[in-house]
């Protein structure tokens, strides 16, 4: 029962980290304006947009699409840039496998 429970808890995190860098993006107007540009949003839709599947994978598909944008943000909320890349590997739906020490 235990394993279950894993990967939901997997994507709860993952989606926390995905709404934190939402509001990263959202709280600067020249970030922001980036993200609806290439995401071809507006704000009038960016709330709705948030409650479709996949939008949040998308977020961080953005900030990790820009590596100075992503550590910029993993700086900002204090995680490790490879911990926002395996959030977003979790929400995409594809297998993440553990780095080997």
């Amino acid at each position: 029962m235990a394993r279950n429970r894993a990967p939901a808890a997997a994507r709860e995190a993952a989606e926390a980290i995905a709404a934190q860098a939402l509001s990263f993006l959202a709280g600067d107007p020249e970030r922001l304006t980036r993200f609806l540009a290439e995401s071809g949003l507006d704000v009038a839709r960016l709330r709705a947009a948030a409650q479709e599947p996949g939008f949040l994978a998308g977020v961080l598909d953005h900030l990790a699409s820009d590596e100075s944008l992503l550590i910029a943000f993993a700086g900002e909320v204090g995680m490790r840039p490879a911990d926002v890349d395996r959030a977003r590997i979790t929400l995409s739906g594809a297998a993440w496998e553990r780095d080997t020490p």
